[in-house]
């Protein structure tokens, strides 16, 4: 596995510096027509230590940001994914920059059933956008999470700059 780069400082609670982050890291997703271009950080919230980052098909397969995120985790500490939640900081919070999905049309897990997996270890997701409803329809992944008890922020004032990253080769105007 490869090295996670060096992060940024970012002050803590500083959640648009974490989601500016996020969106650098979604800048690195390969546009396509058939995917988002998403990124996340994790965070230690309580340290303020960046954990984990990903982008979307940053990992081989179809990898979601959130998905890459949760696997650096796992590869650094010799764990299946799913057993993550063991060794992740008791106030670890998920930046990203578009609502995790809750519907994948490959048949991979979904990023909501990854963070649920994970039996709160994730307890707050931080996130810039709803998922536009071009690949799947209405995404409910958000009251999924919030049905389940972890809380799920909107960092207001970065949508518009979020939403054209992260459509970044849909052939829209901003191509």
């Amino acid at each position: 596995m490869a090295s996670e780069p060096s992060h940024p400082i970012i002050v803590a609670g500083d959640h648009r510096g974490y989601m500016e982050y996020a969106l650098e890291r979604a800048r690195l997703s390969p546009p396509a027509p058939t995917k988002f271009c998403v990124g996340a950080v994790l965070v230690d919230a309580e340290k303020n230590d960046i954990l984990s980052t990903g982008y979307s098909m940053e990992l081989p397969g179809n990898t979601h940001a959130e998905q890459c995120c949760f696997t650096k985790v796992a590869q650094k500490h010799n764990l299946p994914e799913e057993r993550i939640g063991e060794v992740l900081p008791k106030n670890t919070v998920l930046y990203t920059t578009m609502e995790p999905c809750n519907k994948r049309l490959s048949g991979n897990r979904t990023c909501v059933e990854r963070i649920l997996t994970l039996n709160g270890a994730i307890k707050v997701v931080y996130v810039g956008i709803k998922e536009p409803e071009t690949f799947v329809g209405g995404n409910v992944g958000r009251k999924r999470l919030e049905d389940a008890g972890v809380v799920v922020t909107v960092v207001e004032g970065m949508q518009d700059r979020i939403l054209e990253v992260s459509t970044a080769g849909h052939g829209g105007q901003n191509e």
